[in-house]
């Protein structure tokens, strides 16, 4: 085959090891790269699909401890996840992209603000699946012209295991707090996952350079890593904030302090982000009055509010219920009693969830007198089982 895109349509299918495919191939990740960085990745590496053999055995492993919780999507198909053959049959590379979101400020200031909520950091823009899935579609769509391979993208929500993918792609190491790593951009990588069918060079994997440094693993406020590399769940305050439904463990409340969506604590303390670059210039900006929102102000949000306060955010989809609960739990913990004004007014809320997270904080800041006053009165008219059991326990 002659011309410019000589060997292009090869590429499609097993490996093929001739000297016109490979130059062919070696100039379409050449070109692809480009375009990635023209649309605002970061970073780019390819690997094998079969590359993260290790990786589903550590997965299930994961799943038998029952250390994923109440996610039980996690453990649904999971042969889907820890081979991408099987998610799609036809893939011949797996092309790993990642986007920079590292904050401009220390994000665990705002844990002394004990009257604001502190939001984790990829949560105060708007929401990177929509974001990322632009650019990867308009990326894929380049490589289908270019290549005539079939494609497919993802990012987080699909059944694809991306950070060992990511490691074996060259794009970082997954470290001991289990999230990915970047030697350019420390632990602030959002990740997005082509697969194609275009046969494309390997890139070498990344070691692991996490070494004997055990930060992350030390400033965890639940201890939610029962060893190095291995995370639990039900602990970590990101789980219980966002992905827990009901009411939040009372042995995780206090150490929650005011986090009400997420948690940066692992990933602040990284040695590697103090070598982290810059990112692209198209980064992800956060929002101002997500950057450290007013507890008083977050409490009185109705469902109409809460979805017009957080249009476009990944906040929106933990529901209004279940964030009044996570903002309840740091007013509980704000030593601030003029909050307590917010919690008693939300003892009288349609949602269970709330109530019982209300009658925690105001057991936090009432004194015991107040406190039983509250809770004579509530005897009489609370409906709920779980509730009066929140101010039996107060």
């Amino acid at each position: 085959m002659a011309g410019g895109r000589a060997g292009v349509a090869d590429l499609c299918g097993p490996r093929l090891l001739n000297t016109t495919t490979q130059s062919a191939s070696a100039d379409l990740k050449e070109n692809l790269a480009h375009q990635a960085r023209a649309l605002g990745f970061d970073c780019i590496g390819v690997t094998d699909p079969d590359a993260i053999a290790d990786a589903g055995r550590h997965f299930r492993e994961f799943l038998d401890a029952g250390a994923h919780g109440d996610m039980e999507w996690l453990a649904t198909d999971p042969e889907r996840r820890t081979d991408p053959r099987v998610l799609w049959p036809g893939v011949r590379s797996v092309i790993m992209l990642g986007v920079n979101y590292g904050p401009d400020e220390n994000p665990l200031a705002i844990l002394a603000q004990r009257t604001r909520g502190a939001i984790s950091v990829y949560a105060q823009g708007d929401d990177y699946h929509d974001l990322i899935k632009k650019r990867l579609k308009a990326l894929g769509r380049w490589l289908v012209a270019a290549s005539g391979c079939e494609v497919k993208v993802f990012v987080d929500t699909a059944a694809v295991i991306e950070k060992p993918l990511a490691q074996a792609a060259g794009i970082g190491w997954q470290g001991k707090h289990t999230n990915l790593v970047s030697r350019q951009f420390g632990s602030w990588l959002f990740l997005g996952a082509i697969f194609t069918a275009s046969d494309l060079p390997r890139d070498e994997a990344e070691a692991d350079h996490c070494g004997s440094c055990r930060a992350c693993l030390d400033i965890c406020p639940t201890s939610a890593f029962p060893a190095a590399y291995k995370l639990d769940a039900r602990r970590c305050i990101s789980y219980l904030t966002i992905e827990s439904k009901g009411p939040i463990p009372h042995e995780f409340r206090k150490a929650i302090g005011n986090r009400i969506y997420g948690c940066d604590d692992c990933l602040a303390v990284c040695p590697w982000n103090k070598f982290a670059q810059a990112g692209h210039e198209a980064k992800l900006a956060a929002r101002e009055d997500l950057r450290a929102p007013e507890l008083a102000d977050l409490a009185r949000l109705d469902d109409t509010a809460f979805r017009a306060r957080f249009t476009k955010s990944p906040v929106k989809r933990i529901g209004r219920d279940r964030f009044i609960r996570n903002v309840l739990i740091a007013i509980g913990n704000s030593n601030d009693r003029a909050l307590a004004v917010e919690a008693e007014r939300l003892l009288t809320d349609e949602s269970t969830l709330v109530r019982g997270a209300a009658v925690w904080a105001l057991s936090q800041l009432k004194g015991p007198q107040e406190f039983a006053a509250l809770a004579a009165r509530a005897a009489s008219t609370e409906p709920d089982e779980t509730v009066q059991a929140e101010w039996r326990r107060g």
